[in-house]
């Protein structure tokens, strides 16, 4: 019963591991990580402006040169708005990024560490430990 319920404890971890990996690649995921590194909410008043924001690749932060300056944007199609930042704040979006996949690679391999710990004992372990003939 007990093997049971741990089983269970690393699925659910590894479910939500599963999970937080695929919304990293979401676009709520993306601007959560652009407004903490500092972008702005920016929404087209011009003509101009609303094509070059259809034209942008979505679901992806995007250089963009205007007026001798660069700016980063990440644009969101569905609300008609653009997330923007300069040169300082897509270095910290990077950095979020960066150590959000960390977080992500860690919590999943402590659960495959977990996993592999709990089945130590059905092969006999050490000195006949737990179930199994042992190796004395």
């Amino acid at each position: 019963m007990h093997y049971l319920y741990t089983s269970l404890k690393v699925l659910a971890v590894l479910a939500l591991a599963a999970l937080a990996a695929g919304c990293a690649g979401d676009l709520k995921e993306k601007e959560n990580l652009a407004a903490a590194a500092g972008f702005k909410v920016i929404t087209p008043t011009k003509p101009e402006q609303a094509a070059l924001l259809k034209s942008l690749p979505a679901n992806q932060v995007t250089q963009v040169k205007q007026d001798g300056k660069v700016y980063y944007v990440l644009p969101d199609l569905a609300n008609n708005q653009a997330w923007v930042g300069g040169p300082k704040q897509y270095q910290s979006y990077q950095q979020l990024r960066l150590a959000r996949q960390i977080s992500n690679d860690n919590l999943e391999a402590a659960a495959m560490n977990q996993q592999a710990s709990m089945n130590w004992g059905a092969w006999g372990g050490w000195g006949g430990w737990g179930p199994g003939p042992g190796w004395y």
